[in-house]
């Protein structure tokens, strides 16, 4: 009997707190608003492939997702114009551009508020597409492409490592074109001293339309009595000697001493030469291992 009782208690109980959630509806809101904004965030797949809600800032050409609780009309995709606006339904125009996620929400929310339109908004933004505030990487890297710049201080090394780095046949430098102040920019930068400098002058912040451009390494040649003669990189400092052991040295027939290079001069003209071993290789040289004399 004693059971019993507790069982009907307790069964009534639950009903009088469901009817009480039903006729405040405030803890019934509060306690499905998170469910719905977590159901409106990106899976973890998109997640990985958009910056940071809290950093990023809007740009021309994102595609944005405006979603408003309790309010399905009010529910719009978007995309930000040329000059940061986007259009939206009862408010008109909004300037979005160069916001976070975060000041756009509240800004959309302000909108509906002061119009009049909802009372107490909670607006969601999801990006669903960055167009705006990228950076292109490209030539001798692992992934070329367009970067979205996820923080206001992304720096070269950061884009750099976005792109998996530079390939076996990158160049030491890259080159970074954009603008500054409205004026071209344009800077050749060391791509070593980006990591091997604990404080580089050169890893400087990237800017929305910057461009990232890694040429192939420049190479000589080695023929003639060479082990292993083809195209080689040159390495910084490279001399004839480290260029003549990067061809696998010369072969029984050939001679370290009977060298010849070939190679471009001011004007252009490709002239030979006999190099001393402690020469630096330049770019293009072509370096011929001639056979002994004995």
């Amino acid at each position: 009997m004693t059971l019993h009782i507790r069982y009907f208690a307790t069964a009534w109980l639950i009903v009088f707190s469901i009817a009480g959630f039903a006729q405040t509806g405030a803890p019934l809101q509060a306690a499905t608003a998170p469910v719905a904004a977590a159901a409106a965030v990106a899976t973890p797949g998109e997640q990985a492939s958009i910056p940071s809600k809290q950093d990023y800032r809007l740009g021309p050409g994102d595609a944005i997702g405006v979603q408003v609780y309790q309010s399905p009309d009010l529910s719009v995709d978007a995309r930000v114009s040329e000059s940061g606006v986007i259009s939206y339904p009862l408010v008109g125009s909004l300037q979005l551009g160069g916001l976070t996620i975060a000041e756009a929400e509240k800004k959309i929310a302000d909108a509906l508020r002061n119009g009049g339109f909802v009372k107490v908004p909670q607006v969601n933004i999801i990006l669903r597409q960055v167009r705006g505030n990228q950076v292109a990487v490209l030539g001798q890297v692992s992934r070329p492409g367009r970067f979205p710049i996820e923080t206001t201080n992304t720096r070269v090394s950061d884009m750099l490592a976005a792109a998996g780095g530079t390939t076996p046949t990158g160049d030491d430098v890259l080159i970074l074109t954009g603008q500054r102040d409205g004026k071209p920019f344009r800077k050749v930068i060391d791509i070593p001293a980006l990591f091997l400098n604990v404080k580089s002058d050169e890893d400087i912040p990237v800017a929305a339309g910057d461009t990232l451009y890694v040429n192939k390494a420049p190479v000589f040649y080695i023929y003639g009595e060479a082990q292993k003669p083809g195209p080689y990189r040159i390495e910084r400092g490279m001399t004839v000697m480290q260029a003549l052991a990067q061809g696998g040295g010369p072969t029984a027939r050939g001679s370290q001493n009977r060298l010849r290079i070939h190679r471009r001069d001011a004007t252009g003209k490709v002239v030979e030469a006999v190099p001393q071993l402690t020469d630096l290789v330049r770019p293009e040289d072509v370096i011929y291992v001639r056979e002994s004399i004995f």
